[in-house]
């Protein structure tokens, strides 16, 4: 039975990198919390961690997100249960490869996880949210969104998928009390391998790092500032929207190519 007067914020991704970094940001302004990641990443030691700092509520779930059928037992479990105001669609998958190398495995599960998943949570806990006075739901997207990339190929194209999602969405809303933002994070140290992998970039990897915890932070002002595009990197923008598209794709599949030493 649910609670009339508890409400929560849904976090997906959230044992680790941004998604972790949300939880803290919203467990520090005293917003309960539903988090979710995959089995085996900490996130009940996660979780315990954020109630004895923060003395908020955290309800978790441990779940394969690029398995339809979990996304939907999840709403399901989510909305019998729980009253959520936010929905902050973090999960994502990414990497650079060569697309020939890349398995069908790999492709199948960026697109169902960057993709379905995002898509099919937020439809199925949309009755939820309107239920609400006031709701949010942010998605996570990238810069990548904005240029093809080489070596990249299918994470790029499902970042231009969930911007446009968000865009759509957030316009079909208006007059509802759902808003809806999307933010274009550049690369983040979310680990000392992806820190080590971007800044065999060069210089231009370097100074595009960002730190979670500053990334969450913005993110969640400019959500209840109610900012429909949330940009976090300013030479990332820049360069991304100065840059025409000629010149912007060989560049960033140059910087990968030098990541990736091919």
């Amino acid at each position: 039975m649910k609670s009339s007067t508890t409400k929560f914020a849904l976090v997906t991704g959230a044992s680790h990198g941004l998604g972790n970094a949300f939880a803290h940001e919203l467990a520090r302004r005293g917003i309960n919390l539903i988090l979710t990641s995959l089995p085996g990443e900490g996130l009940h030691e996660t979780a315990q961690d954020i109630i004895e700092r923060y003395h908020v509520k955290v309800i978790f779930f441990e779940t394969d997100l690029s398995v339809n059928e979990n996304v939907l037992e999840l709403a399901g479990r989510v909305n019998e249960s729980y009253d959520v105001f936010m929905l902050i669609n973090n999960a994502g998958l990414g990497g650079s490869r060569r697309f020939t190398d890349a398995s069908s495995e790999y492709i199948n599960t960026i697109l169902q996880l960057n993709i379905v998943a995002t898509s099919l949570l937020t439809h199925q806990l949309l009755p939820n949210l309107l239920k609400q006075h006031d709701s949010y739901v942010l998605n996570v997207s990238s810069m990548a969104a904005f240029t093809p990339i080489g070596y990249k190929t299918v994470y790029p194209a499902s970042k231009s998928f969930l911007h446009s999602f968000s865009r759509g969405l957030y316009e079909e809303l208006k007059g509802t009390g759902v808003f809806v933002s999307v933010v274009n994070p550049g690369a983040m140290k979310t680990s000392t391998e992806i820190t080590s992998r971007i800044e065999k970039q060069g210089l231009l990897g370097r100074i595009t790092l960002l730190d979670p915890v500053k990334v969450a932070r913005k993110c969640i002002n400019g959500l209840f500032k109610k900012d429909t595009v949330i940009m976090v990197n300013p030479y990332s923008w820049l360069l991304m929207s100065l840059l025409p598209i000629w010149i912007k794709m060989p560049l960033m599949t140059n910087v990968v190519r030098r990541e990736l030493n091919v």
